[in-house]
């Protein structure tokens, strides 16, 4: 059965209600019930060249990143966006006139893969930090494949706050507060020497236009991670990672090829699904060829957290 454009709204409508946001929710289900041919935004979503759904192309995060840019500068929709409640009539009506109104900026944003940059992910990366700290008790360098901003690449200035323990910095401003079950980690973190990501498109949080896509990806209704993603772009700008732009394959290679006397931690989170297929393997022999020069003092370490094929995400360490 082919997966058409409705289907995949509805799917990622499904998604946004599971991961708490009832306003994306609705968005998603009344695009995927009432898009129709005949403005430019709308034939280039129906006529999508590719596979639409969440997990490869993810058309539906690309539309809703591009409508909330324009409500964040204050351009269309902020009558109907939350905290508004208005009908299901009412928000439909402003987000087709933010189609006319707007189809070339909306085009631009259509062409480009979602970058949510989402720092609640550290509460996956820093606990394999400790691991990682735990088992070789030396220096780290940190490379993240699909990078965006490279918020994630500061995961240790972030507060992790966990049953009666933190990890991380205690005053951080960007404070994490998952809900956990089980034992708890080890929690010390590897001193952090270096911070290299890649992105085919790479973005500047210290850059107006990149702060406003770093934050248009996150949900209209979700106040939260506003404040929380804010809170990592000052962090970040203080001190900016190194971002190249680059495909993640070639560029890996070349990195772990370079002689090193730390260990090394390549990592990446809900980003190998935007990957081509060159670009998947070509990573993986990047690993494995530098898994073979590894040593207890420059140890290789590969975390993954990507979708699991259901409605969650496995996340995988192999020191």
């Amino acid at each position: 059965m082919s997966y058409d454009i409705p289907r995949a709204f509805h799917a990622q409508s499904t998604a946004c209600e599971g991961l708490g946001s009832v306003f994306m929710g609705r968005l998603m289900a009344l695009c995927a019930e009432r898009l129709r041919s005949g403005n430019a935004v709308t034939d280039r979503v129906l006529g999508w060249q590719g596979d639409p759904r969440p997990q490869a192309d993810n058309v539906p995060l690309r539309l809703a990143g591009a409508l909330h840019a324009l409500r964040i500068e204050g351009l269309a929709l902020d009558a109907v966006y939350p905290p508004n409640d208005v009908s299901d009539d009412a928000l439909w009506s402003a987000v087709k006139a933010a189609f006319d109104a707007h189809q070339n900026r909306i085009l631009q944003w259509l062409e480009s893969a979602p970058q949510t940059n989402e720092v609640r992910r550290a509460a996956a990366i820093l606990p394999a930090l400790a691991l990682v700290e735990e088992r070789f008790g030396t220096p780290i360098e940190l490379f993240e494949l699909g990078t965006s901003g490279g918020l994630n690449l500061f995961a240790d200035h972030f507060c992790l706050e966990l049953p009666r323990a933190t990890m991380g910095i205690s005053t951080s401003p960007v404070r994490l507060s998952p809900d956990w079950t089980g034992s708890l980690p080890p929690l010390s973190l590897p001193k952090i020497v270096g911070r290299t990501g890649v992105d085919l498109n790479p973005l500047d949080p210290t850059r107006p236009e990149d702060q406003l896509r770093l934050l248009a990806y996150l949900w209209p209704d979700q106040p939260d991670r506003m404040e929380r993603t804010r809170a990592a772009i000052g962090l970040a700008s203080n001190n900016p990672a190194q971002i190249y732009c680059a495909d993640a394959g070639q560029w890996l290679s070349e990195q772990l090829e370079r002689p090193s006397s730390v260990g090394r931690v390549v990592f990446h989170t809900v980003a190998r699904q935007y990957f081509p297929q060159a670009t998947r393997v070509a990573v993986d022999a990047a690993m494995i060829a530098a898994a073979k020069r590894a040593t207890e003092d420059a140890s290789l370490v590969h975390l993954s957290m990507e979708a699991d094929g259901g409605n969650g995400a496995v996340v995988d360490l192999t020191m």
